[in-house]
């Protein structure tokens, strides 16, 4: 009886053999759903062996093969193989990450539900048909022009062969949907390019057909997204998929619509997180049949399979979002790198502040480098300006100057922006009599005071109470919040400038898509004058009358003990920055600081990031830190931290006997964060000077710790190239 190999999401690097009557080798890449202990697991299959790894007479049988939809391709089962290979992660799991649950359940999903053969976006987006059954297929788009959506016809590009089936016209494009008059990939709406963009889209369509990556590097404001649109039209042109990553949900709407309404009869897809089991399954079966045009997504988009791909473009590639950090620890953009590389094809990675590794990468010309040194419709960069704050008593935070400049845009009806990374009222809630202080309970962290809605919140576990009418330790009434967050910013903007309408921009505002949506919708429509934001408003939008940025607390990541803390302060600032004076009306930014003359703020004064990174890397040269190095991150928690540290200790002594030369093993330390959801953690750390010699070192360890017994208490997991360490 033919014996399948499936990959199932355990915490083990194993796959499992089954037996399966009617199993053919077409159905390598196929979900299936198996017996598994006393319950059933789903997984994929990945491969049909000769013989079985355990004694056949323990085989037990599949229970369902899903066929209603296409296997997956050899590509992307590389793909994830190598996504568990270089991160160490069990295969099985990474496949459930890649997949979409309703695929990956493999119950019996019908193809009606995950793949429909027409999709009518709203207000006319994008008619698409997908006619692989000429009978539905006629009946759904007569159903269409019933239904109102008009006017809608068919265009024969060329004479159809006799005999040829309409849904293989519409795969080799032989037949095609139009939306009035314009036809389907067309782009519409296209802005004048600068002579910087051209010279960087010649350069990407121009170059030798083959993988390439590059690094496109451009101020803000510079029409990095034209490029990326540019490429994307030249893409569909040639009858090929395109694949666009960006690190944040927040900003999946905005560059959804502006991609809609270029491309208004294209099949856009959005594939992140958030959407619901079904709109996920679909968008991926529909990249996977080849009837997705484009695919637009947050890093799990990068597991998108794309039979026709042509290129790859990921925006703010400096962005931690594109580091998964629980799970399979992933990066996004490292891995469409590879698949690039996989596919034969250019990837673009964008960024007005590029992550030091890819910079590095672009000077050593390991990486092209495309330069926007311009802004593409404002005439200049925003003024930097700092405040020394030594001797300034600050109201709330606010300096003078910092108050004048947003009474002059208020007088002049221009948009001010006041930055804070911190969410809440503030920070800690604590008695001035006792000394008591609002801890969480299950956290090595403070309970953040929500004055809005009187509660305090632990931002790490989620743990949530109301706000104490006295002190719980002494009863003393006059329990004080210490510190401030956007909340409390917006108060006081509120009190000084009562005749403003001031608007709060943060994760608790904001908590769904529709509240995101409404809020860009009230700051473009200038119903807005003062806006008080966090990092969600830092980066991809753009507001003409906004030209006022003012940053409160940038100090405190000056001196972390993190060394990529600088590296991320500068970004975050210069981003942030980059969102004053986009269109006509001039720009300035104001950053209140008690280091004035810090390097950092005079690289960033001048716009000068090439001469910050050359400052941060030679650091990191001198400390041996990445790029001149290569870590991993073995981390354990478990509910006592002594259990966590022994375990670390006891997996140095493991690895001490295969350490080569070149590679550094570090006692164990409990993590900065150390108890998280009343679990205790700890973490150790490897470098290596040659990532060769780690990855090499780290397939051997691996081995070693999957056979070690541990308590069912302790958990580990390996972070290759971790961003906090």
């Amino acid at each position: 009886m033919p014996i399948i190999r499936v990959a199932l999401p355990v915490p083990i690097p194993q796959l499992f053999d089954y037996t399966a009557e009617d199993a053919l080798e077409s159905d390598v890449g196929r979900c299936v759903r198996v017996p598994f202990g006393r319950g059933e697991k789903s997984g994929l299959i990945v491969g049909l062996p000769d013989a079985a790894e355990v004694d056949a007479a323990r085989l037990k049988p599949v229970l369902h093969i899903q066929r209603e939809v296409p296997p997956l391709p050899d590509d992307w089962l590389a793909l994830v193989g190598f996504v568990a290979r270089y991160y160490h992660a069990p295969l099985g799991e990474v496949v459930a990450l890649a997949l979409p649950p309703g695929l990956r359940r493999a119950d019996g999903v019908s193809a009606d539900d995950t793949d429909p053969l027409l999709e009518v976006a709203p207000a006319g987006r994008q008619v698409m048909a997908d006619a692989r059954r000429d009978s539905k297929a006629l009946a759904l788009l007569r159903e269409c022009e019933e239904a109102g959506v008009s006017p809608l016809r068919r265009s024969v590009i060329r004479a159809l062969p006799s005999g040829a089936a309409v849904g293989d016209a519409f795969r080799r494009g032989w037949l095609q949907l139009t939306v009035g008059n314009v036809p389907r990939h067309h782009a519409t709406g296209r802005p004048e390019l600068t002579d910087e963009q051209a010279t960087v889209i010649d350069q990407v369509l121009n170059a030798a057909p083959g993988f390439r990556p590059w690094l496109l590097q451009g101020v803000t404001g510079s029409g990095k997204t034209e490029v990326y649109l540019r490429l994307a039209e030249a893409m569909l042109a040639a009858g090929k998929q395109v694949l666009m990553l960006v690190p944040e949900i927040a900003l999946t709407p905005q560059l959804e619509h502006r991609v809609a309404q270029r491309f208004p009869a294209a099949n856009v897809i959005s594939l992140h997180s958030a959407l619901a089991e079904g709109a996920r399954s679909r968008g991926f079966v529909q990249a996977l049949s080849g009837h997705a045009d484009i695919v637009l997504g947050t890093r799990l988009s990068v597991f998108a399979p794309l039979p026709r791909l042509g290129i790859i473009l990921v925006d703010e590639e400096h962005d931690a979002s594109y580091k998964q950090q629980e799970g399979v620890r992933y990066s996004a953009r490292d891995v469409a790198v590879w698949r690039a590389r996989q596919r034969g094809l250019p990837v673009v990675l964008g960024s007005a502040t590029p992550s030091l590794e890819t910079w590095q990468h672009a000077r050593a010309e390991r990486y092209g480098l495309l330069s926007l040194s311009r802004r593409a419709v404002a005439s200049s960069l925003p003024k930097v300006r700092g405040v020394d704050t030594r001797r300034l008593k600050l109201d709330e935070g606010l300096s003078p100057a910092l108050q004048a400049a947003i009474g002059e845009r208020l007088e002049r009806g221009e948009q001010s922006l006041v930055f804070l990374n911190r969410r809440g009222y503030a920070p800690v809630l604590s008695c001035p009599a006792c000394g008591w202080i609002s801890r969480c309970p299950h956290c090595s962290a403070n309970l953040v005071v929500h004055l809005a809605d009187r509660r305090l919140r632990c931002h790490h576990c989620g743990c949530d109470g109301p706000i104490p009418h006295a002190c719980p330790s002494c009863g003393n009434q006059d329990i004080q919040p210490f510190g401030r967050g956007t909340q409390r910013i917006e108060a006081r903007l509120i009190e000084l400038f009562p005749q403003a309408r001031v608007l709060r921009v943060d994760r608790d505002a904001a908590r769904t898509r529709a509240q995101w949506e409404a809020l860009l919708d009230t700051i473009a429509a200038g119903e807005a004058d003062i806006l008080v934001g966090t990092q969600m408003m830092a980066k991809g939008h753009d507001f003409p009358k906004l030209t006022l940025v003012g940053v409160i607390g940038a100090d405190a990541s000056l001196h972390a003990a993190d060394f990529r803390a600088p590296e991320r302060l500068f970004q975050q600032l210069m981003q942030v920055g980059g969102r004053a004076g986009r269109g006509a009306l001039p720009g300035e930014v104001v950053i209140q600081t008690e280091y004035p003359g810090h390097p950092l703020f005079q690289h960033l004064a001048r716009h000068d990031f090439d001469a910050f990174a050359r400052m941060a890397l030679d650091e990191r040269k001198v400390a041996s830190f990445p790029p001149f190095s290569y870590q991993a991150m073995l981390r354990a928690d478990a509910p006592v931290l002594k259990d966590a540290v022994e375990f670390l200790q006891h997996a140095r002594r493991l690895g001490e006997a295969s350490a080569a030369a070149g590679l550094r093993l570090f006692d164990p330390v409990p993590m900065r964060l150390t108890r998280l959801a009343r679990r205790e953690r700890a973490q150790l750390l490897v470098e290596a000077d040659e990532r060769g010699l780690l990855q090499g070192f780290l397939l051997q360890w691996m081995k070693l710790l999957y056979a070690q017994r541990t308590s069912r208490e302790l958990r580990w997991q390996i972070d290759v190239d971790p961003l906090d360490v």
